[in-house]
């Protein structure tokens, strides 16, 4: 029981006067001191329109004079800039709990002007409510404990109307102090709480992020695609070349001499559609960042290369595929790549079937190959299916892929939509 009140105690104390309400006090005297040009200025205007008479009234007046300049400082506030500034303000004083729910640019909608100048308002009048009983009550607190001026006077006053209640100066300069550091616990907390409503982002603000950041994983999904398709197929295949040529080395020089010719071909188409890659991930000007990437066109040299491995496509092409759409030849392209990649880590030099026709206007690709005994996956990949798929959805498209019912043969399927396909 102890033990959970001092606990409670402490929180109490640092909730009062810790950190976080120093930090506070600072943030709300600065929104006092925002207040002073708007006050004055009101305070000037209604004395000329009002003269006040008697020092109770200019204190009335003066008073007065706060509430008056908030709608002054309200049209102020619709500035764009002062949201930003604001902002960055309440992150680093104010202490809201989450800080990046608060937007970090101008407020460019009237919602967003309108909340910010609600949020201006209140920073500035609860700011010059504890700046005014700071720079007011804490020489009073002072003078109360230390018994300056007429405190005695004050001290009788309060005897004689509250004869049972008794309180000397000392405690009650304490109690002054307690008052200022809890109301400006009180407010602090109030405008952290309230941040987040007057300073984060608008919906359309927040839909435009979302926007932004599914853009970016949309070009990050299609660049890991084009490495994983591109980059992939190329060390696939000079890695079983490699493999062959290290075998009939000293039996077969003159086949081991064509292996490493074709690695080195392989190598080079490689690096160039790296560099390609590259060039998208730099954001560089599309005129020099190199061509856009291999099509349909190139289909022939893709499976010369295959042959080199010992993979025999049987291939059927359609005519007409060099008139396709440049982002349909180009995806399809990728397609077959990976399609054949695959028949390579796991059948091996088994002979494969591949036809790719139009029908109906869409492009048909089909890809057959033996099943053998199946090969150990290396760390890390089936991601080849899982992209092909990605390709023809993007596409408006599908694809489908698995054994036969007979499961003696592997089957992948792709259909793309070629007539209003998005160039």
């Amino acid at each position: 029981m102890n033990t959970g009140a001092g606990t409670r105690l402490r929180r109490a104390v640092a909730a009062t006067v810790g950190r976080r309400a120093r930090l506070r006090w600072v943030h709300l005297v600065l929104g006092g001191a925002l207040l002073m040009p708007y006050w004055l200025l009101s305070v000037v205007l209604l004395g000329a329109l009002n003269p006040a008479q008697g020092p109770f009234r200019q204190m009335l007046w003066q008073f007065l004079s706060l509430f008056t300049s908030l709608p002054m400082a309200a049209v102020t506030a619709l500035l764009p800039t002062v949201r930003a500034l604001e902002g960055a303000a309440a992150r680093a004083l104010c202490s809201a709990a989450r800080p990046e729910e608060l937007a970090t640019g101008p407020a460019r909608s009237w919602p967003a002007r309108r909340r910010t100048a609600l949020w201006f308002v209140l920073h500035l009048f609860f700011g010059g409510v504890v700046a005014g009983m700071t720079l007011a009550g804490t020489p009073f607190a002072v003078a109360l404990a230390f018994g300056y001026g007429g405190i005695r006077d004050l001290t009788r006053f309060w005897t004689d109307h509250f004869p049972g209640w008794m309180i000397t100066g000392p405690a009650l300069g304490l109690a002054v102090l307690l008052l200022i550091a809890l109301t400006n616990a009180g407010c602090g907390a109030l405008l952290a709480r309230w941040a987040p409503a007057l300073l984060g982002p608008t919906p359309e603000e927040r839909l435009a992020v979302a926007e932004r950041r599914a853009t970016v994983l949309a070009q990050r999904n299609r660049l890991a695609r084009e490495l994983h398709d591109s980059v992939g197929h190329a060390l696939s295949a000079v890695g079983i070349q490699a493999s062959a040529a290290g075998r009939v080395l000293r039996t077969d020089p003159d086949f081991a001499a064509e292996a490493l010719r074709a690695i080195e071909e392989t190598a080079r188409a490689a690096v160039a559609e790296l560099d390609t890659v590259l060039g998208l991930l730099r954001e560089e000007d599309p005129g020099t960042a190199g061509p856009a990437g291999p099509t349909l066109a190139g289909l022939d040299d893709l499976l010369r290369q295959l042959a080199r491995t010992g993979v025999t496509v049987d291939a059927e092409l359609a005519p007409g595929l060099a008139g396709l759409p440049a982002p349909v030849s180009r995806e399809a392209y990728r397609i077959v790549q990976e399609g054949l990649t695959n028949v390579l880590r796991h059948a091996g030099p088994a002979p494969a079937g591949l036809r790719v026709g139009l029908a109906g206007g869409r492009l048909e690709i089909e890809l057959t190959n033996p099943l053998g005994p199946g090969r150990p996956s290396r760390p890390g990949g089936g991601r080849g299916l899982r992209g092909i798929g990605e390709r023809a959805t993007a596409l408006r498209g599908g694809s489908t892929a698995g054994p036969d019912a007979d499961g003696t043969t592997w089957r992948l399927a792709v259909w793309l939509p070629v007539e209003g396909t998005a160039r």
